[in-house]
């Protein structure tokens, strides 16, 4: 099999993408960055972590949407379905290899059922030729059972999702055995982390994202508002006599408030946190840390969907700001420094938020969300 080329990017000042195989360019690699020989798959050390292995394209992207669903543990890229030995990036499709994620997780907390939904929801099944802007055998989607009952429940779940008619073609991606797992090379591993700025240039441009929208619009993917919720941005005048003049400042002029002197830094009842302005439902407390910086700190959003990441180049730095979709409020920043299982620590402003409490989710409209706390 003849290898599509790497794609090239010239970083500086501009970058310039090209189009093809966006996925782990070796101009990227970290500095000092080597080649290791590919080791051995993370054991099973402990009752309560089991293992599941996916291929869908890009390992980044597929190890980083894995690491954000709770109950999973870890996410490990690599290669698997081969016959060589020790494959690096350079040679591992002449191996007849793919590259695969190896998930550890808590089955007390997640299923191997619903991890597939995940799985499902996050490629595209249909297409026997790669994924997205990735071409290539190396670069299809599978999944690999680990023993006869990850084997019914997977050809079971690809049997549910070809009748469900969500997708116009057939469902292509294989269900097979489980062979050996090589981790990738470390500038491979949580790549999304590492380096977030070059991430979401591949991300965005690999045309992944673009397709899930569009495919799972108004369907399962997306998170669903409360009952009877609609959230929306009111008109400014409104605005104005809704919020106090530190939340205006803050959500319509990018402010930022006092830390250690705001409503929510130190704040640890259970409950979800909403945007002051729409109402639409963000973060949990049960996501929530102290990250010592005296603003709120989370590590996941409650409902991605409801989150709007993007570049700020104010005050000569380089940071990501995060927004929410409906009220456009300005929330805070992301950072790649937070503790696990995601790394992130999502720091935000108080008068961002409203927090409602537990005890109050029902009458507020937000019931669905006791499940949560239970």
């Amino acid at each position: 099999m003849i290898r599509i080329p790497d794609r090239q990017f010239i970083i500086k000042g501009i970058i310039i993408l090209s189009v093809v195989s966006f996925c782990g360019v070796s101009g990227w690699r970290e500095a000092g960055g080597g080649q290791p020989e590919g080791k051995s798959n993370m054991k099973k050390t402990d009752a309560n972590v089991s293992v599941a292995t996916f291929a869908g394209g890009c390992f980044w992207c597929v190890e980083a949407d894995f690491e954000k669903v709770p109950g999973v543990i870890k996410a490990v890229s690599g290669y698997t379905g081969g016959f060589s030995e020790n494959p690096t990036y350079e040679d591992y499709y002449q191996g007849g290899h793919v590259e695969a994620v190896q998930v550890f997780y808590d089955p007390a907390k997640i299923t191997y059922e619903q991890l597939l939904e995940v799985f499902w929801k996050h490629i595209d099944p249909t297409d026997p030729g790669g994924q997205f802007v990735d071409r290539g055998a190396h670069y299809r989607s599978a999944v690999f059972y680990h023993d006869g009952g990850q084997k019914r429940i997977a050809e079971k779940s690809r049997a549910d999702l070809e009748k469900s008619g969500r997708f116009p073609k057939p469902i292509v991606t294989e269900i097979l055995p489980a062979v050996k797992f090589h981790e990738a090379e470390d500038y491979h591993q949580d790549y999304s982390r590492k380096s977030p700025q070059r991430y979401k240039i591949y991300r965005s441009g690999s045309g992944r994202d673009r397709f899930l929208q569009k495919t799972w619009e108004g369907g399962e993917a997306r998170p669903q508002p409360a009952p009877g919720a609609e959230y929306r941005k009111p008109d400014d005048s409104t605005l104005k006599k809704k919020l106090t003049p530190l939340q205006y400042e803050v959500t319509q002029q990018c402010g930022t408030e006092p830390a250690f002197h705001n409503e929510y830094w130190d704040n640890h009842r259970e409950g979800i946190y909403v945007d002051a302005v729409s109402g639409e439902p963000l973060f949990s407390s049960r996501d929530k840390f102290d990250s010592g910086t005296g603003w709120p700190s989370f590590t996941r959003p409650l409902e991605p969907g409801n989150i709007v990441e993007k570049d700020d180049k104010s005050h000569l730095m380089d940071r990501t700001e995060v927004r929410s979709k409906h009220g456009d409020s300005h929330l805070g920043h992301v950072f790649p420094d937070g503790p696990a299982p995601t790394g992130l620590r999502f720091c935000l402003n108080s008068a961002s938020l409203r927090f409602i409490p537990r005890e109050d989710l029902e009458k507020e409209g937000y019931g669905e969300y006791l499940k949560l706390f239970k």
